[in-house]
């Protein structure tokens, strides 16, 4: 397994070459730019906006600047940010842990909840309680989140008030009400709405995800063995079943585990959640492109990371796979 894992990580570095030179070349051919406000300005002179043009680098040819960002990214140096004149890394290390406190807390909630309800709704197909599940994870599977987060607003902040201070139950945005930026209690509170508009899609796909792959793995031979020899019915289920069919969901989890870095960007846009969802959207809309490099990279360094961590988890959870 250690072989495997090192002749992976020498094949990723091809990989975030390409994936480096696709980004850098996407971001800087976007329509508009860092200085489109300037050129909108009427007081702004053209000889102005050529002095900001080369303070900023923006005059050399596009691959000197890649080279550039290249060579200063190895370094561990992400750049500047063109808007707010701050180290792209200062900027990115401030809002990681508060997109890490969302994010996980909505992943924990979802594995919480998603797991017990796939693996009862396989143990009792076509139930009552298979039926409303199926029910309730094809409606959060078709909601959008924006959708939802916006009517979670409108419904718990907006037409509920509580009847005794008539204040509305819950905040509609932000991560604490101000004057109270140290209590945890109400941090908490602040992340009712937006833990349910981010984990509720998550648990649709993962319950629904699991019960499929349940249902399929306790047809197999090994299964009718493991019951033909005795072993009681938990035992079937969460030894033998549940190990073999949540070997898929590791890849579905795999695939979302680098959101815990990145954000939720229509989430923490829409509750106003000052996490790395947040940073990215800002830094689009002004074409702050060393923040948008910075952040998409890292988002690309992580799906990969976790995919091999995802390779290799299938093997500590089946001693079938081998790495030969």
């Amino acid at each position: 397994m250690q072989t495997y894992a090192i002749r992976r990580i020498l094949q990723t570095v091809p990989i975030l070459l390409i994936i480096s030179i696709l980004l850098f070349f996407l971001v800087r051919s976007a329509p508009g730019g860092p200085l489109s406000a300037a050129r909108r300005n009427p007081n702004v002179s053209i000889e102005q906006i050529e002095n900001l043009k080369k303070q900023l680098g923006l005059d050399k040819p596009l691959p000197v600047q890649y080279v550039s960002w290249l060579g200063d990214m190895l370094k561990g140096d992400m750049g500047t940010s063109i808007k707010f004149r701050r180290p792209v890394a200062d900027m990115i290390a401030e809002r990681i842990p508060n997109t890490l406190f969302l994010v996980g807390i909505s992943f924990l909630v979802t594995l919480l909840l998603a797991i017990p309800i796939g693996i009862i709704s396989a143990r009792k197909p076509y139930s009552t309680f298979d039926y409303v599940m199926t029910t309730i994870t094809f409606i959060g599977q078709s909601i959008p989140v924006y959708w939802l987060g916006l009517a979670l607003i409108l419904i718990f902040y907006v037409l509920l008030k509580n009847p005794v201070t008539g204040d509305p139950f819950f905040p509609s945005g932000g991560m604490n009400t101000l004057g109270k930026e140290d209590d945890i209690l109400d941090t908490l509170w602040h992340m009712v709405l937006p833990v349910i508009a981010l984990s509720s899609s998550w648990i649709a796909w993962y319950s629904r995800f699991l019960r499929s792959s349940m249902l399929d793995v306790l047809h197999e031979d090994y299964i009718r063995t493991a019951r033909a020899k005795g072993a009681r019915e938990q035992v079937v289920y969460y030894k033998h079943a549940l190990r073999n069919a949540i070997l898929p969901l590791v890849t579905l989890i795999a695939l979302d585990l680098p959101s815990l870095f990145a954000g939720a960007l229509f989430v923490e846009t829409i509750f106003s959640w000052p996490g790395m969802g947040r940073l990215f959207w800002d830094a689009a809309r002004g074409r702050d492109y060393p923040i948008l490099l910075g952040v998409v990279m890292i988002t690309a360094v992580l799906i990969i990371f976790f995919n091999i961590l995802a390779d290799l988890a299938y093997g500590w959870l089946n001693p079938q796979v081998k790495y030969d």
